[in-house]
């Protein structure tokens, strides 16, 4: 039946949304750009003080969720249930690492490696396994994972030059694996109308060292790297009824990084 109207196709009234890692720098600007459609949010974090600024409205509600602990992620979504009874949508921008994190490749202990595997990788399965069972129950919803450019493209070490910044291996093969899961899952429960997507953004700017920006941003078409709620738009899209016909699908937004 054709549409008589498209001005509620972003609106996400009536729907309930979990953001996990909703306390992070993009995280956070997830979580606002949800309820402003009219979402009701629940932020999903280990750490509440983070998220204390948002917690004022009242249709934002804190859940203590550690993504790499099954059974707190079975917990924090039965507390969902509990109270709305549904969760239309999740998005994963949880980011768990060791303390090592950040170590040159030549560096990198195996046990950190599979670590960080497991917790951020493994954590996206956790997270996915659980909600995905719930969203076919219900008849449908929305999955968003957080890739990363350098989950398709190989990184340009020279950005990282005059600085003690790197990119880590095991982020590039967690995104990588993430895209790949995300897609896996869209064919996997499309017949029970849950959409699987990625959003990949690329360099997000968060106070890195002077030389690193201006390298980046040079090598970017647009010339500058992203700020966090700039990646809002393609997120409140595949979360909406605008996406109903998108799925499996990895939306970079990366000011033009791929495309060279």
């Amino acid at each position: 039946m054709p549409r008589t109207s498209y001005k509620e196709l972003f609106s996400l009234s009536g729907k309930t949304a979990l953001v996990i890692g909703g306390a992070g720098l993009l995280g956070k600007e997830i979580v606002k750009g949800l309820r402003d459609f009219n979402a009701t949010v629940y932020l999903a974090d280990t750490d509440k003080d983070k998220a204390s600024d948002l917690l004022s409205d009242t249709n934002i509600r804190f859940l203590s969720l550690d993504l790499t602990n099954a059974g707190s992620v079975s917990a924090a979504i039965r507390s969902i249930l509990d109270d709305a009874g549904r969760i239309d949508i999740m998005v994963n921008c949880a980011y768990p690492r060791t303390r090592d994190w950040g170590l040159k490749f030549e560096k990198i202990l195996f046990a950190s490696w599979k670590e960080n595997i497991d917790n951020q990788l493994g954590g996206y399965f956790n997270c996915c396994q659980a909600v995905a069972e719930q969203m076919k129950a219900q008849g449908g919803g929305s999955i968003i994972n957080l890739g990363s450019t350098y989950g398709v493209a190989a990184p340009d070490f020279s950005i990282y030059e005059g600085t003690e910044m790197t990119m880590p291996a095991a982020y590039a093969a967690i995104k990588g694996g993430g895209i790949a899961l995300t897609n896996y899952l869209s064919t996997y429960y499309a017949e029970h109308k849950v959409r699987a997507n990625t959003v990949s953004p690329g360099g997000i700017f968060d106070n890195q060292p002077k030389p690193f920006v201006e390298k980046y941003s040079k090598k970017t078409p647009l010339g500058r790297m992203g700020m966090p709620d700039e990646v809002v738009g393609a997120v409140v899209f595949l979360a909406s009824d605008a996406a109903s016909y998108v799925t499996g699908q990895n939306l970079l937004v990366d000011g033009g990084w791929t495309t060279w």
